[in-house]
């Protein structure tokens, strides 16, 4: 017992220290090709696979500096409180059948979009904290933008939820049909889209918007604390793109063995993160009215009326 418990641990913690990283490699490949750039490619002998190792060494050795005027504890804090809620979702979701799980939970779904909605104190911590006017707004963007976007996010959840009848993930992808790629289309797009304003990912990255406001509510940070805050980042981008996968792609199911399952998440996770990283290459930033005007205007209504049709299929069924 206490074996498989620290096998499961071991597994999610390299999982949230990979996973990133290997997004990360590739935003930086995929982005210098779709923008017609070499990018870096002196570290390692291969096209600059070493970059991402060079950038966390550079970033370590960078002195650590905390404003004079700053509330230094909640400073200190915001990069920790940024991370765990990410560290703990990776425990829910399920890699394929069976014990591909970190912990399995009657209430996964519910649990998981609770802990991806913590976001919002680390920004909120971090912008005002730093005493700073830039950060400051950056961070009021930053909580109006997730507190909107919760509410579809929300919305497009539970209409799955309701087609599978469980808010399990492993029991959610066992009822998974392929018919619900059409079915469940529109709550798909409104999770996915939800999430990435989630993570203030471009075109939702008005928070840190740099022509604007500097970097945002990131500002003042330096060093590690600085790359904790990106490591953020990237681990909600494999957070949202497995979540999406899990409840709208059928996770592990495809063709082949059951016993391939595993795989097969893996790649709509990494095509969903793909997608992710062409979305900042294609769009440009949305000012901070848009984002509520798409939220309250497009999502909103989408999600509320994809809600009632799967409620009237699923009592008709």
């Amino acid at each position: 017992m206490l074996l498989e418990l620290a096998v499961k641990v071991a597994a999610v913690l390299a999982a949230f220290l990979v996973l990133p990283l290997a997004v990360g490699q590739t935003e930086h490949k995929l982005m210098a090709h779709m923008q017609g750039r070499l990018g870096p490619m002196h570290a390692g002998r291969f096209h600059g696979w070493a970059q991402l190792i060079a950038d966390g060494v550079k970033f370590a050795q960078k002195e650590d500096l905390v404003p004079d005027a700053a509330d230094k504890p909640v400073f200190r804090l915001a990069p920790a409180v940024a991370l765990l809620p990410y560290l703990l979702v990776i425990l829910f979701i399920p890699l394929g059948p069976g014990d591909l799980v970190g912990s399995s939970l009657d209430m996964g779904l519910f649990v998981v979009v609770a802990l991806v909605g913590v976001g919002v104190l680390a920004v909120l911590m971090a912008g005002w904290s730093s005493a700073n006017k830039y950060t400051l707004i950056g961070a009021l963007r930053g909580a109006a933008q997730l507190m909107a976007y919760e509410l579809p996010l929300v919305l497009a959840a539970a209409s799955v939820a309701v087609a599978a009848g469980t808010l399990s993930l492993p029991a959610i992808v066992e009822a998974w049909h392929p018919w619900w790629l059409l079915w469940q289309a529109p709550a798909a797009v409104v999770f996915f889209t939800a999430g990435l304003a989630e993570i203030r990912r471009p075109p939702f990255d008005a928070p840190i918007a740099d022509s604007e406001l500097v970097f945002g509510y990131l500002t003042e940070y330096a060093g590690l604390r600085f790359a904790l805050l990106l490591l953020a980042e990237y681990v909600g981008i494999v957070v949202v793109s497995a979540l999406t996968a899990v409840l709208f792609l059928g996770g592990w199911r495809g063709p082949g063995p059951e016993s391939l399952g595993w795989l097969w998440t893996l790649l709509k996770t990494g095509a969903l993160a793909a997608v992710v990283i062409w979305l900042r290459v294609a769009w440009p930033r949305l000012r901070v009215d848009q984002i509520q005007a798409l939220c309250w205007k497009g999502l909103v209504p989408v999600a509320l009326a994809q809600l009632v049709l799967t409620t009237a299929v699923a009592l008709a069924l």
